[in-house]
């Protein structure tokens, strides 16, 4: 923006301290750009699912697999991102759908930025879900479904959590205290309760090839 621009710093935020006079501005370099530089879209892979169920054990793996093809991408993890972008959030319901507007935010950016974005969040509310989908156009949004049991989920139990749920020393945790609201039409369905991780990556990663978001074997 030019100085002959910039807005009047008196008048720079509007009710409730939110923004205003903010324009959007548009990068020389563009999403179609990087795709053709890098030789793939970009994409938002959004794991969801019960704690335990497997997302970011999952989530990590097709990292790993898309990154030995050559691909640029990225995992946003729920516990990670807890420790900076959103450590001032709680698990309160409010809590919660905030923690998923600012992921959304963040990986709507990660997509024009040319990248494959994964997302392993729990996620529970489908309204939530549906508004990080609604941040970007059709195609882009792949909703993993990463379905495991309440009951395999609590046996695994890898970081103690549903047994403190349990002792009611967690509050609104999901799948005990709080619900979780399974996907209705997920673009995939992964069956991380029941089948190996090695057959799990490998049907997150033909639904990419098959969508074009990722070149087959003997292409590019």
């Amino acid at each position: 923006m030019s100085s002959s621009q910039a807005p009047d710093s008196s008048a720079g935020n509007g009710p409730a301290g939110k923004a205003t006079n903010i324009v959007w501005h548009h990068s020389t370099v563009t999403r179609a750009a990087r795709a053709h530089q890098r030789g793939h879209r970009s994409a938002i892979l959004w794991f969801t699912g019960l704690s335990g169920a497997g997302k970011s054990t999952l989530a990590n793996a097709v990292n790993s697999a898309l990154f030995e093809q050559g691909l640029a991408c990225y995992v946003l993890d729920g516990d990670n991102v807890r420790h900076g972008l959103c450590a001032d959030l709680g698990f309160a319901d409010a809590d919660r759908e905030e923690n998923i507007r600012r992921i959304g935010e963040v990986a709507k950016l990660f997509l024009d930025a040319g990248v494959v974005v994964l997302t392993a969040f729990v996620s529970p509310f489908q309204a939530d879900r549906q508004r990080a989908r609604a941040l970007v156009d059709n195609g882009d949004f792949v909703e993993i479904h990463c379905a495991a049991d309440l009951e395999v989920c609590e046996q695994r139990d890898t970081k103690g959590l549903y047994a403190k749920a349990r002792a009611g020393t967690i509050k609104d945790f999901t799948g005990i205290s709080s619900p979780y609201e399974e996907p209705e039409a997920p673009e995939l369905r992964v069956d991380t309760g029941g089948q190996s991780l090695e057959d799990s990556v490998a049907q997150v990663i033909s639904y990419l090839e098959q969508q074009g978001v990722v070149p087959a074997p003997g292409e590019g």
